[in-house]
């Protein structure tokens, strides 16, 4: 039984004691064929098809889906192919290898240590302390906070010429042509255990990095290994919204670089490469709503349906990533479409054939039957806009009896269901909000049913209130519009004129 069945609301003094489900997928009103589809398809990794109005929770379905998923278990990466860098390699490690990489690589990293408990002369010739005055300060100062010299102007000491020479050493100094103001790395030994070794002290911001012999086995090994890129990370949002996405957002691509993969110049290809929501998408969730808008591009979702792998490769022919390509990118994602009942006829057959043969087609509700349990529902959907909103007050028990009435009247009004409550909720979260603003105004503690009486007058669309005004649409465009508009407008020559031939 769901948090909504359980909702005694009549018993309510407001919304606030009503509590909202841990489960997504409870949260989704009205839709309970939807919902059990989306739980069959989070499990058996099916395809859905959600067709239907606005508002009446498509995306919440899709989003609730997503979570319902297990973490991803791969990462996705694009490495340098030294034999045809256009031609990068894909490459795809599981949790336990980046996990294993990722110590690897933090040990080959070192330790970082304060400037203070490294040995002074690789604090010196790193440039954190001045070898005049002994103070330390950021490397990126050339010239000692403290003696107001330059920190590696030492020379002055035991040089017949100091006198002469010092300013122009400090100044050379100050500008870094000297090289004594602190070096990038020192490469020293040390007794460890009683055994030398040799250890790095590398500059590390505010910090030094330590290498010890070990670490630099490790860096070693890794440095030997061909560069790459990671493109699709383990730790990921399993859900990628990809509504009214271009071509590149959604297939990929490769980056456009004037000197090419030239050595010096130019950047690698693979570092160029760039994934699409498809990849992205991978092991997860791709939601497309107004599905029917992607055009052309529809056939490429279904190319990736089938073959769950789509390579990416530059898609401007003008752009030195044209000849760029990466085959046998993963993309094995479950796909959510959504589109009105008007545009279904433009969603590609093939497609929707591949919906039906993995997944299922699912017209979403637009209104439920007027009944306790579905106040109790609709209840429960006042709460969580009131809590997801988090800038409106709670609603007391005479503002919930106007909403449910207004549920009704918009169920007759829109749909033409009597004994029903809508759910064109989008519609009616925006008039709760309303409500809300209204309360937070008036300082009241909260959202009444004088609140929601006022509201629902101002969430009247543009069209309701052209009508309320003037009578009529034609009636409030003519008000409008000047004299001159009315002679040129064609819109309103062919219909309003008369003796036009359209009447």
């Amino acid at each position: 039984m769901s948090g909504a069945d359980r909702v005694d609301w009549r018993s309510l003094e407001s919304t606030a004691q009503v509590s909202i489900p841990a489960d997504p997928l409870l949260r989704v009103i009205g839709q309970e064929e939807a919902v059990t589809l989306a739980r069959i398809a989070a499990k058996q990794r099916r395809h859905l098809l959600l067709v239907g109005p606005p508002g009446t929770g498509k995306s919440m379905i899709a989003q609730a889906l997503a979570l319902h998923l297990s973490r991803p278990t791969q990462e996705i990466r694009v490495v340098h192919n030294p034999e045809n860098p256009e031609r990068p390699l894909v490459e795809v490690k599981n949790a336990d290898e980046v996990s294993s990489e990722s110590k690897t690589k933090e040990f080959a990293e070192g330790e970082l240590i304060e400037p203070k408990n490294a040995p002074v002369n690789v604090t010196e010739r790193l440039g954190y302390r001045c070898r005049n005055c002994g103070a330390y300060s950021s490397p990126k100062e050339r010239i000692c906070p403290k003696c107001q010299k330059g920190k590696g102007a030492d020379v002055a000491a035991n040089n017949p010429f100091g006198d002469l020479m010092s300013g122009l050493f400090e100044q050379m100094n100050a500008a870094g042509l000297t090289g004594t103001a602190g070096k990038e790395r020192v490469t020293t030994t040390r007794t460890r255990f009683g055994k030398e070794e040799v250890v790095v002290f590398e500059r590390c911001g505010e910090m030094i990095r330590l290498l010890d012999q070990d670490a630099l086995e490790k860096r070693r090994d890794w440095e030997k290994q061909s560069p790459r890129k990671v493109i699709v990370r383990l730790d990921r949002n399993p859900f990628v919204l990809a509504t009214g996405s271009s071509e590149t957002e959604l297939l990929g691509d490769v980056r456009h670089d004037p000197y090419g993969g030239h050595a010096q110049l130019g950047t690698q290809p693979y570092d160029r490469v760039v994934p699409g929501a498809i990849h992205e998408a991978h092991e997860g969730v791709l939601f497309i709503d107004e599905l029917p808008h992607l055009g052309h591009l529809q056939r490429f979702i279904l190319t990736a349906m089938q073959e769950r792998r789509f390579p990416i490769s530059g898609r401007n022919p003008q752009s030195a990533g044209a000849s760029v390509k990466v085959e046998n990118v993963p993309c094995n994602f479950i796909f959510v479409g959504a589109c009105n009942i008007q545009d279904l006829e433009q969603v590609l057959s093939p497609l929707r054939s591949r919906v039906c043969g993995n997944g299922y087609e699912v017209l979403v509700n637009t209104a439920m039957p007027d009944t306790e349990e579905n106040r109790g529902r609709l209840v429960q959907f006042i709460a969580q806009e009131i809590v997801s909103d988090g800038r409106i007050p709670h609603a007391d028990a005479s503002a919930i009896e106007a909403i449910i009435k207004e549920a009704r009247a918009r169920a007759v009004k829109v749909d033409n269901i009597n004994n029903a409550l809508t759910l064109r909720l989008r519609e009616l979260g925006g008039l709760i909000r309303a409500a809300g603003d209204l309360a937070m105004v008036e300082n009241a503690p909260m959202i009444t049913a004088a609140h929601i009486a006022k509201a629902v007058e101002r969430s009247k669309s543009a069209e309701e209130q052209i009508k309320d005004r003037y009578g009529s649409y034609t009636k409030g465009l003519g008000t409008d519009i000047s004299s001159a508009q009315k002679e040129k407008s064609p819109y309103y020559f062919w219909n309003e004129t008369k003796d036009s031939m359209f009447h």
